[in-house]
């Protein structure tokens, strides 16, 4: 059984790309195989309907073996129209240190947070808090539709001396919690690139800090920006114990994407503490190994435990699972017609791989709520969707980064064979770039 908490980040994508594109191999822990899979739309219809929750799954071939399968759950959450959303109380807390002083840092965030102040309304609230040698509130609750003024302060920002980021963080969540809003979005959004070097600096620190306040109701998120200094293990701390998402801006088109495209996504919570478990049906699965979400593990015990904390996960959001499972011999394994259905009678789950059960709490609830969809063996398809045989190639781009042992058997030439041919409609070309990035990094490697 596999548990684990449920939770998109797609940083890490953006930082492979970072990399490559710079004729360089991420080192690899910076590689986060599940936010690589994440950060892609998935198109094919869903399955199943419960509660916030919609479903999909399929399996076909590993491509890490041919003696195993690979197993794709695609778990979404509703979507919710525009007028609908509640509104929101959002503080930016920019980094204006000597350290962001390039052209990737703060002048990219400038237009990052301007695509997002045109997406805002009269009901929202803007503050503004930057940090450097000192800490400035640099604008107090104005009104989301007051632009120009909101800009005027954006754009009037300068990068100049060191990074009292602890400081920043401290007043940002006094001022988000001072104007507090009941039933609506709050949230701290953190731009930096992550060097604090004055306060609170080491991750422990600020990972005790950050887990205090989130019972306060205020979510944070993070956006990472920069080539040099960045300090991925500091940022995707904060976002993960702040209730929050952790995204790397590298363009103004990744921008729009984070906070426009995905804009619900990325700024509003409609589960919280989501955790998924996992239950293989021994009699069908011999092995099974999850693929990335190697910091998000849980006891099997902490699943059903409503005080462990978990992930949140936005509104319109997918959550890609994927397994590596071997079949056990009673489903045909080996055999020349093997794997369309279980050759003896294995009883009243004899058609069922997995169960995939989904824990979760709605904004403002203390219990959790539990969905439970059974994965069962015509799942197992003779020529499967585009979403998976693209999602496996991601997957596996992601174990050859992390030079991993379960990645012998992978062909990069066949890596990006199925990138190239399984695009999908890719309306964002997000799908295209991937498979650029794969001809790029197969350069690298000659």
């Amino acid at each position: 059984m596999l548990t684990f908490s449920l939770k998109v980040d797609t940083a890490s994508y953006r930082n492979v790309v970072r990399y490559i594109d710079s004729g360089n191999l991420p080192p690899a822990d910076a590689v986060r195989i599940e936010e690589m899979i994440n950060y892609f739309r998935y198109e094919q219809p869903l399955l199943i309907n419960e509660g916030p929750f919609s479903f999909y799954a399929e399996l076909g071939p590993s491509p890490f073996s041919s003696a195993r399968k690979l197993a794709f759950v695609r778990v979404k959450s509703k979507d919710i129209s525009r007028d609908e959303l509640p509104p929101s109380n959002l503080t930016f807390l920019i980094d204006t240190s000597g350290s962001m002083d390039s052209y990737d840092k703060l002048p990219l965030l400038k237009s990052a947070f301007g695509l997002l102040v045109e997406t805002l309304g009269q009901n929202d609230t803007i503050s503004i808090v930057t940090y450097a040698g000192s800490t400035r509130i640099a604008l107090d609750s104005v009104r989301g539709n007051d632009k120009k003024r909101i800009m005027n302060v954006i754009n009037s920002l300068e990068a100049g001396g060191s990074t009292a980021g602890a400081k920043g963080i401290q007043t940002a969540y006094e001022l988000a919690e001072r104007n507090f809003i009941y039933n609506g979005n709050n949230r701290v959004i953190l731009a930096t690139d992550g060097d604090f070097n004055v306060g609170i600096s080491s991750v422990s620190e600020l990972e005790r800090f950050i887990n205090q306040k989130r019972e306060s109701g205020v979510y944070l998120s993070v956006l990472g920006v920069g080539t040099e200094n960045i300090k991925d293990n500091k940022m995707e701390t904060l976002a993960k114990n702040g209730n929050g998402n952790y995204n790397y801006l590298d363009s103004v088109a990744t921008a729009k994407k984070v906070l426009v495209d995905e804009f619900a996504a990325n700024i509003y919570v409609i589960a919280n503490d989501v955790k998924a478990q996992v239950e293989f049906n021994p009699a069908l699965v011999s092995e099974y190994r999850l693929i990335g979400y190697e910091n998000r593990r849980l006891q099997n015990k902490d699943f059903t435990d409503d005080a462990k904390d978990a992930g949140e996960v936005g509104i319109g959001t997918d959550v890609i699972l994927m397994f590596e499972v071997t079949l056990a011999n009673t489903f045909g394994n080996g055999l020349k017609y093997g794997g369309a259905a279980p050759v003896v009678d294995l009883g009243a789950y004899g058609d069922e791989f997995f169960e995939v059960r989904i824990r979760y709490k709605n904004p403002g609830e203390s219990s959790g709520r539990q969905i439970t969809v059974p994965v069962k063996t015509d799942r197992l398809l003779a020529e499967n969707t585009a979403d998976f045989n693209f999602a496996s190639s991601v997957a596996a781009f992601g174990h050859l980064l992390r030079d991993s042992r379960y990645s012998g058997d992978v062909e990069l030439g066949r890596i990006i064979a199925v990138a190239e041919g399984n695009k999908g409609l890719d309306d964002g070309k997000l799908r295209d770039e991937f498979a650029r990035v794969l001809r790029k990094y197969q350069q690298i490697r000659r």
